[in-house]
């Protein structure tokens, strides 16, 4: 996992993990939730990688766009 620079601060993101067509998200509870492109779209996944390696706006992204479409939680 690569640490989530959470440039505002107040990110409920701490780490992601990125794959040829998925990401995992890791948030401040420990919890760690894998969103691939079946189960919230290309375009989601794409813009979610984009706004993690930014380090900024991800948690809220999710909120709004892609919250229970993950494929699976690992932890």
């Amino acid at each position: 996992m690569e640490r989530y620079s959470n440039s505002n601060g107040d990110s409920g993101v701490s780490a992601y993990s990125i794959g040829p067509d998925f990401i995992q998200v890791e948030f401040s509870t420990g919890s760690i939730y894998e969103y691939t492109h079946s189960s919230a779209g290309k375009s989601n996944i794409d813009m979610m990688i984009n706004l993690a390696r930014s380090g900024s706006g991800l948690n809220g992204f999710i909120n709004k766009y892609v919250k229970n479409k993950y494929s699976r939680k690992i932890r």
